[in-house]
């Protein structure tokens, strides 16, 4: 893959990239309108699609930073998107374009007023990994092999501006409304900016990695402070296969199914259950596979906290019997801030029909001691009620902003969570190793 030399860092030059991008999709459009004149509907829908995803990644992959986590964001959501969109935008979570060696080692005297070579007793000019924020580098020092993770240049800066930049497309995709919706981009700039946050990293990942160290069939990295900074990250190099290629091979037992798709619970039911916080970026590309079928955690950039307020609520509404108490659930959906005081009596019983269907499907797992993720019972009725409310007029002609700020990220972990146990397709795994609340 072709390296490159500058990355657009001022928000005339991001903005102009944007810009350039949305032309490609306008006549894309244009094409779309031509081409139904000779195929079906379908067929030039899904050419349409196809041209977009590849203009819109294309554009965002060389701008990198906020502007490529969105697509990165938006490929963990399978029922939500075309496939062509969902296909290119993973692309996000492990193969762009690298910083080329000059550019690397700028970047890295910036930080330590040393080149790479005077630091490191190795150091690797060619990235062997490059995603939305930053690429990793392999180094050895005192004979131990370690990866570098460089942070590209301009990313911390260009957030809030990026964020102004996608905010239009994001209103009109989610359907948000209202004089409150900032909070919404108030809480995801917030996060994008901690992931730019190398130092705040290693503290988070030192600290999770030593709560969760005793989890079966999970492993992780030692991370050196003393080769670290602000925007450059060093941890122990691990040998593993990127998950979604392991998934790929055709030798795969059910019994390595299983080992990893109960440590991939576990983690994030541990952390969720047991500390309140949580490695709120489940991607393919934050996970490898060892030589021995364990678990290798990477990436402790993004970790959300979970408050009480937010957590009590959230988790009282996955057990069964509230679900069915209409007084209990409807308080709950006030204390979740999905029903507001401005509520007309149409939208209160239109939301609560909407919420307890989506979660009656979605806590199912937690309703049993052990749950087949390889359904596909389960995960096309998923599909399909995602798909039936994204075509509903009514939910678009009333406010989308719904609920807490803290439901972004939790839904994000979630919904990437079932996405890679399905993609794993583990059929037995225990549900509540680190909760049980007594669930009917």
């Amino acid at each position: 893959m072709k390296s490159i030399d500058k990355i657009p860092t001022t928000k005339i030059q991001r903005a102009t990239q944007l810009i350039g991008t949305g032309a490609k999709v306008g006549v894309n459009y244009l094409k779309y309108f031509g081409d139904k004149l000779t195929s079906s509907e379908a067929e030039a829908k899904e050419r349409l699609n196809e041209s977009n995803a590849t203009d819109i990644y294309d554009g965002l992959k060389n701008l990198k930073g906020s502007a490529l986590k969105v697509a990165q964001m938006l490929s963990m959501e399978k029922n939500l998107l075309p496939q062509a969109y969902v296909e290119k935008f993973s692309l996000s979570q492990f193969s762009v374009p690298p910083l080329s060696a000059p550019l690397v080692i700028k970047t890295f005297h910036k930080y330590f007023k040393k080149n790479p070579n005077q630091v490191f007793d190795k150091f690797n000019l060619e990235s062997v990994n490059a995603a939305s924020i930053g690429q990793v580098h392999i180094a050895e020092k005192d004979g131990k092999k370690l990866a570098v993770k460089i942070q590209y240049p301009g990313v911390a800066d260009s957030i809030s501006s990026d964020l102004a930049l996608v905010k239009p497309i994001a209103i009109k995709m989610f359907n948000i409304q209202g004089k409150d919706s900032d909070k919404y981009f108030k809480e995801v700039e917030d996060k994008l900016k901690e992931e730019t946050d190398y130092e705040l990293e290693l503290k988070q990942s030192v600290e999770l990695a030593n709560a969760c160290k005793d989890i079966p069939n999970l492993l992780f990295p030692n991370y050196y402070k003393d080769y670290s900074s602000d925007r450059i990250l060093t941890m122990d190099w691990m040998e593993g296969e990127h998950l979604s290629e392991f998934l790929k091979r055709d030798d795969i037992t059910d019994e390595q199914r299983q080992k990893l798709g109960q440590a991939l619970w576990d983690f994030y039911m541990f952390q969720i259950h047991q500390i309140k916080k949580v490695h709120a970026d489940p991607h393919p590309g934050n996970f490898l596979v060892s030589k021995d079928c364990e678990l290798i955690v990477l990436d402790f950039g993004c970790v959300k906290h979970i408050p009480d307020s937010f957590y009590v609520p959230y988790f009282e509404l996955a057990e069964k019997k509230n679900l069915e108490d209409v007084e209990f659930f409807k308080s709950k959906l006030i204390e979740l801030e999905i029903l507001k005081p401005e509520d007309t009596e149409e939208e209160i019983h239109f939301f609560m029909e909407l919420f307890h269907e989506m979660l009656s499907l979605f806590t199912q797992p937690f309703h049993e001691e052990t749950f087949d993720f390889s359904s596909e019972d389960f995960f096309g009725k998923i599909a399909e009620l995602g798909e039936r409310y994204s075509k509903d007029t009514k939910i678009r002609n009333m406010n989308g902003n719904r609920g807490s700020t803290h439901f972004i990220y939790i839904n994000r972990t979630f919904f990437g969570l079932y996405n890679l146990m399905h993609d794993i397709k583990a059929t037995n795994v225990k549900i509540h190793t680190y909760y049980d609340k007594g669930m009917e």
